[in-house]
């Protein structure tokens, strides 16, 4: 598939890896535009488990989500991506997608060789915004 259109329209619940309580920091900014348009968010953070965040319980590992998983959003340094794509393949979720800056090419190997999409260096919100708000991020009109 990995067309990022098709991808945000089809799946909706997404684990989102490094959220925390701090309502600036992108990953939650993110996760509450996500779940304003109706995706099933579950906040992953190992030192908030058992907390909720944005009224959701957070979990430390994605192991520990019951439910079915489809997007592993990744909020993370990149050097701790490969065991997150491993994770990934075991609950069966169908893309990992690394937010901007984070990359891992052992990452993309182990998903790409499990039928799993693969998405690096993306902003879920903004590609969101891209693909089904036709907003694009801009700069703010200068008053003359």
């Amino acid at each position: 598939m990995s067309n990022i259109k098709e991808i945000l329209g089809k799946y909706k619940s997404i684990a989102m890896i490094g959220v925390s309580n701090d309502p600036t920091k992108a990953s939650t900014i993110v996760m509450k535009y996500m779940q304003k348009y109706g995706f099933k968010v579950f906040p992953v953070n190992p030192k908030a488990k058992g907390q909720k965040i944005l009224g959701e319980e957070v979990f430390a590992k994605i192991t520990d989500i019951k439910e079915q998983v489809d997007i592993v959003d990744v909020f993370r340094p990149s050097r701790e991506v490969l065991d997150i794509a491993k994770d990934t393949v075991n609950i069966g979720a169908k893309v990992l997608w690394l937010q901007l800056g984070i990359r891992s090419e052992e990452a993309k190997k182990i998903v790409k060789e499990n039928k799993i999409e693969y998405i690096e260096d993306k902003c879920t919100k903004m590609e969101y915004q891209k693909h089904f708000l036709k907003v694009r991020q801009a700069f703010p009109v200068l008053q003359s």
